[in-house]
């Protein structure tokens, strides 16, 4: 099973180390003749339906029940949904929303400003993976039942596409008490689940509401199925037992090419790489250096990792930005070559002639004997010896994110079209910066990016992307190409910010 992660990163990570991101709202199209189910299939289980716990790859499955508070389009543009209209104080620290009226949850009670207020409140406070989104809400006041007002203690420039995600699902107040959403979900959206055919962490199958307010999704029953493995998924789309999945593996993603009446659209949304954790040396002082981080990055064969691992499927890259955010620089997809002279000229100028050990965790769900060969080959070469430290499931989580044992990790990491998104995730402290790293330039960049104009801001981000490169905070690999495969009677359409597509994005083939 993949891993893979985007703004709610961490959640799509646990899963996977537990089982192996203006029109008007409601727009899908509207019924039509063809299929009545759609049965759609992922590698990434929900093993909770609380909207607390909803991020990134797992998203589908709260699209289901709960309506978000903004849309986001497939081209990642916002639009109305739950909140109609929505604007900022000068400052940027107040967010006014004007919410639809007439719109009530799955038991009966009705959506108002007291339900976001509570609902942004649980997220919040929820524990899952995106309540640091929300670091900067400070209060919610409601002026009236339609009108609520979002109080920032500072800029929150990805705020907009938060509530578009997980931080922006309404689930009925009643229920935001206890426990119950993790299994029985209760919300405005456009269909409920149906307890009695779902086996959590299986199968997921929902029916549609007769009473939404909005126009009815195209089908009548979604299904969201869940499988362990990408030949599995071909095989499924190719017998029609599935109707659309999305493939990341190229040796899949090549099988399913040969099939017959099966739709392809390419589209690229991870890229692949070692996160440097410990770039303050705590575990492996050579990291301290940024020479050391930038011989690393020198060290590896990209073209080659790409050409042999992913079949060519995808693009070679030094920079984490993806290529629809400000920051991106074409140039700096080739900012190191490689060039293992260098390398090692580049540790013996810190210290390190004789090279120095890397220990790296290693999950198969993300590391395949491939990448591990190629990785260790690539570092061996200029001194620098890895070992690999095999974790199953159980262990990964604990060993990596609670107690902090690693200094790198290989990540799949989800590429936001949205700057802040990744600079938040990768940059400001927390899951992916758990040592905390920063410097002035970072500290001054980021305080642009979240403050300054719309230009100033853009301008912040393309100076901190060339700085993180230049400074080797990280060493990725390629950007991965993905394959979005659907049956012939199903049309779906790739979803800006995630890996997979949104639940709207599906409509009967010829309509």
């Amino acid at each position: 099973m993949k891993w893979y992660a985007r703004s709610g990163a961490f959640t799509a990570t646990v899963t996977a180390a537990a089982l192996v991101l203006a029109g008007c709202a409601g727009e899908g199209a509207p019924s039509a003749g063809g299929k009545a189910e759609l049965n759609i299939a992922t590698l990434t289980s929900a093993q909770s339906l609380d909207p607390a716990d909803a991020l990134g790859g797992n998203l589908p499955y709260f699209q289901a029940v709960y309506d978000t508070l903004i849309k986001r389009a497939p081209d990642g543009s916002l639009r109305p949904m739950l909140a109609t209209r929505w604007s900022y104080d000068k400052a940027r620290t107040s967010l006014s929303l004007t919410l639809r009226k007439g719109v009530k949850f799955s038991d009966g009670a009705a959506f108002d400003a007291e339900a976001v207020k509570a609902n942004l409140q649980h997220f919040k406070k929820g524990g899952g993976g995106g309540a640091k989104y929300l670091n900067t809400l400070e209060s919610v006041e409601v002026t009236d039942a339609s009108h609520v007002t979002l109080r920032l203690s500072a800029p929150e420039p990805a705020l907009l596409f938060y509530l578009s995600d997980g931080a922006g699902l309404m689930a009925s107040p009643a229920k935001l008490d206890g426990d119950s959403l993790r299994t029985t979900p209760i919300g405005t959206g456009p269909y409920t689940l149906d307890k009695d055919k779902t086996a959590v962490g299986n199968r997921y199958v929902y029916e549609r509401r007769a009473d939404y307010w909005a126009d009815e999704l195209p089908f009548k029953t979604l299904t969201i199925s869940v499988f362990d493995n990408e030949t599995a998924l071909v095989n499924g789309l190719r017998t029609g037992q599935i109707d659309s999945a999305t493939l990341q593996d190229p040796n899949q993603q090549t099988a399913v090419d040969s099939g017959a009446a099966l739709r392809t659209t390419e589209y690229t949304f991870d890229f692949q790489g070692l996160l440097l954790f410990d770039r303050a040396g705590k575990h492996t002082p050579a990291l301290r250096e940024a020479k050391v981080r930038r011989a690393i990055n020198h060290a590896l064969d990209r073209s080659t990792m790409l050409k042999q691992i992913r079949r060519g499927q995808g693009k070679a890259t030094a920079q984490v930005f993806g290529p629809h955010t400000e920051a991106y620089d074409k140039d700096l997809d080739s900012a190191y070559r490689h060039d293992p002279a260098k390398a090692r000229k580049l540790l013996a100028e810190a210290g390190y002639a004789k090279g120095f050990e890397l220990e790296l965790p290693r999950i198969s769900a993300i590391v395949s004997d491939a990448l591990a060969s190629s990785i260790k080959a690539d570092l061996g070469a200029v001194g620098i010896k890895v070992s690999w430290d095999e974790l199953d499931g159980a262990s990964a989580v604990r060993k990596i994110y609670r107690d902090r044992a690693y200094s790198a990790m290989v990540m799949n990491m989800g590429q936001s079209d949205t700057d802040w998104v990744t600079a938040q995730e990768l940059v400001t402290p927390g899951t992916f910066n758990m040592f905390g790293s920063t410097d002035a330039t970072v500290k001054r960049l980021l305080g642009r990016m979240q403050s300054g104009s719309a230009s100033r801001s853009a301008s912040a981000a393309r100076e901190l992307n060339r700085h993180l490169v230049e400074e080797g905070w990280f060493a990725p690999f390629y950007r991965m190409t993905f394959l979005l495969v659907s049956g012939d009677g199903v049309k779906a359409v790739p979803q800006a910010g995630m890996g997979v597509p949104s639940i709207y994005n599906y409509t009967p083939a010829g309509t």
